[in-house]
């Protein structure tokens, strides 16, 4: 049995999530900014709904991307030296989860970012502990990323692109950020081809459990980001 959370209940220790369901752990609770603080500490991240309840996963193993382990093609590393976008930091959350929202799934029907599931990172936005990176062409929103940052310590939650690589552009702007301000893990979740072309691999849920516990106590402003100015 998957066990049902209340408003007060502790979430389950993560060695009980059911493999045979991608991690699930847990279902119930909510999505205030304490219990998503509290579950990423731990390792654990919402993904979809039933019934309008919130679904915590911990998988085992985790896709993680070291951001000095970031592969950059050629062909990428060709786009962002042309100059034709413009990369932003924080400046545009909610279209970036609106656009994360509306982006077609292979195999997925709809989407598992719901109205309550965006207003609750754009919440932990507010407070300064979610961001955005953005993508522009002609002033356009093209292509972004959102996610956590807690200590030296960054989770990914989802990606969109309305052109060819403008996600991938958004996300090499994110791992340089990252490691030059000692970040030491991104938290990818689940394994995708596509995160594993970008170095992305995945490593044991203890090992992980460890090194997020060695990052998220590390201390970190929170707010939002700078502009980047990143040469290529």
């Amino acid at each position: 049995m998957i066990p049902y959370l209340g408003p007060l209940d502790p979430f389950p220790p993560v060695s009980t999530a059911t493999a045979e369901m991608g991690g699930l752990l847990a279902v119930g609770a909510d999505l205030s900014p304490a219990r998503l603080l509290d579950a990423y500490r731990r390792g654990i991240f919402p993904w979809g709904t039933v019934e309008g309840h919130p679904l915590w996963y911990s998988p085992d193993p985790r896709m993680v991307l070291v951001p000095g382990e970031f592969r950059i093609s050629r062909s990428l590393r060709k786009t962002l030296r042309s100059g034709r976008y413009e990369v932003r930091f924080d400046t545009a959350f909610a279209a970036v989860i609106a656009g994360c929202a509306a982006m077609p799934r292979p195999g997925q029907d709809g989407t598992w970012i719901t109205d309550d599931m965006a207003g609750a990172y754009i919440r932990l936005h507010e407070l300064g502990w979610a961001h955005s990176v953005e993508t522009y062409g002609e002033g356009d929103l093209l292509g972004g990323l959102y996610g956590l940052a807690i200590g030296g310590m960054f989770y990914g939650e989802s990606m969109f692109s309305r052109r060819t690589d403008t996600s991938k552009i958004a996300f090499a702007h994110l791992v340089r950020h990252l490691e030059e301000n000692g970040f030491g893990m991104i938290d990818c979740q689940m394994h995708t081809t596509h995160l594993a072309s970008l170095g992305a691999r995945p490593i044991p849920r203890r090992d992980f459990l460890r090194r997020l516990a060695e990052l998220t106590a590390r201390p970190a402003p929170r707010g939002n980001w700078p502009a980047p100015a990143y040469t290529w």
